[in-house]
């Protein structure tokens, strides 16, 4: 049952973050005095729609986005005579950049607000201290990177030397080590097969006990089978000017983190259907299938209602600036395709002045169909295989 209260939570919060955007759109197109006829929530046949002004205002069947219909969007759509003074095509340049930018700025103002709430109500986590302390060790060695111990996986390295949850690791092949970062840049420096001397320092002994441990391969990395034990972790209130700098570097690190996941994409293609899919940052992307999968997760785990909360919203952050990032692309028929015809336009229309021509006007939309048509075909190819990815090998919350 949480899970599907979990599931049915993320698709109110997208319907939510689409109406954001497309919201912006609206709204700053009636500022303008720009004639807007439509603004539905999903695509399909209609379930519900009411008329307010010239608006109508409706519900879709389909759940999976959303639109605005401005009149005269672009010179290709028919106008009648007496709307064209209103027509979108018809405005400044600048009035129709804000309008197109308006929907990108709303996701981004949404997901910074709800930072903040989050900073000041559920508190910002203080991720604790990572010690040298062993939490837990591995019962096997693993044949990968997330098989579990199956019958006839022989016993981790960390479990043939004995070594214990609650020792703390003081030298590791002669390399004293004070924190899991220098335990584990001591690991990395071993070699597999190889046997070193681990010296821990176990609870309700006096004295440092020495363990030799034979290290073993796993995709050709000396692997040990421990993990580390966080201290001092918990969450922490913080007042609006606190909540303001946690929410603008949370979405300056959310933005850094897609750019790394587009980066990676490509290379992560192929271990879409593998168990190493959520080994890079590209595999970890998912579909709304995945995201809906992930949000059941988090409100079907054991963890504290807090960290539900916590993660729930920043599930929610993460997709209006995803919904924010992906609507910059300088693509057609996205927004910051329509964006990049606007600049052209009023780039050209400089070059011209300096030649003393007229202004050209608008771009001839008809040239940029073959592009639009193949960003299209390229967004929807991708978005199909990552929701078989989803459905096939699914992504997982960390536990």
């Amino acid at each position: 049952m949480a899970f599907f209260l979990g599931a049915a939570a993320f698709v109110v919060a997208l319907l939510v973050s689409v109406m954001l955007h497309e919201g912006g759109h609206l709204l700053t197109a009636k500022r303008f005095g720009m004639k807007a006829t439509q603004y539905f929530v999903g695509f399909g046949p209609t379930l519900w729609s009411t008329r307010r002004g010239e608006t109508e205002y409706g519900v879709k069947a389909i759940p999976l986005g959303g639109f605005v219909k401005i009149v005269g969007y672009t010179p290709l759509e028919e106008v009648e005579p007496r709307d064209r003074p209103r027509a979108f095509y018809r405005q400044p340049a600048g009035r129709r950049a804000v309008v197109i930018g308006a929907g990108v700025v709303a996701n981004f103002v949404f997901a910074f607000l709800l930072l903040m709430v989050m900073a000041m109500t559920i508190g910002v986590r203080d991720p604790g201290t990572v010690t040298s302390t062993v939490d837990e060790v591995t019962r096997c060695v693993p044949s990968g990177l997330r098989a579990e111990c199956a019958a006839g996986r022989p016993p981790s390295p960390a479990a043939r030397a004995g070594l214990r949850a609650g020792d703390r690791v003081v030298s590791f092949n002669g390399t004293p080590v004070s924190d899991w970062h220098d335990l584990t840049k001591a690991i990395s420096g071993a070699k597999p097969g190889q046997t070193v001397p681990v010296v821990v320092r176990r609870p309700g002994e006096a004295r440092p006990v020495t363990l030799p441990v034979t290290l073993a391969d796993v995709d050709g990395a000396a692997f040990v089978g421990m993990s580390a034990k966080v201290v001092g972790a918990g969450y922490d209130r913080t007042g609006p000017i606190g909540a303001a700098v946690f929410a603008g570097r949370g979405i300056g690190r959310t933005v850094a983190g897609i750019g790394e996941v587009a980066a990676d994409l490509p290379s992560a293609i192929p271990k879409l259907f593998s168990p190493e899919r959520e080994s890079t940052p590209g595999g970890q992307v998912g579909s709304v299938v995945g995201a809906t999968d992930v949000s059941g997760q988090i409100f079907a785990s054991e963890t504290s209602a807090r960290d539900k909360a916590a993660l729930y919203l920043s599930l929610v952050v993460s997709v209006n600036i995803f919904l924010g990032a992906l609507n910059v692309l300088p693509l057609l028929p996205l927004d910051g395709g329509h964006l990049a015809v606007v600049g052209y336009e009023r780039a050209r229309a400089a070059v011209n002045r300096v030649r003393g021509r007229p202004d050209p006007g608008t771009v001839d939309m008809t040239r940029l169909l073959p592009l639009t048509y193949l960003a299209v075909l390229l967004l929807v190819g991708l978005g199909v295989l990552l929701i078989l990815a989803d459905l096939v090998n699914p992504l997982h919350v960390p536990e």
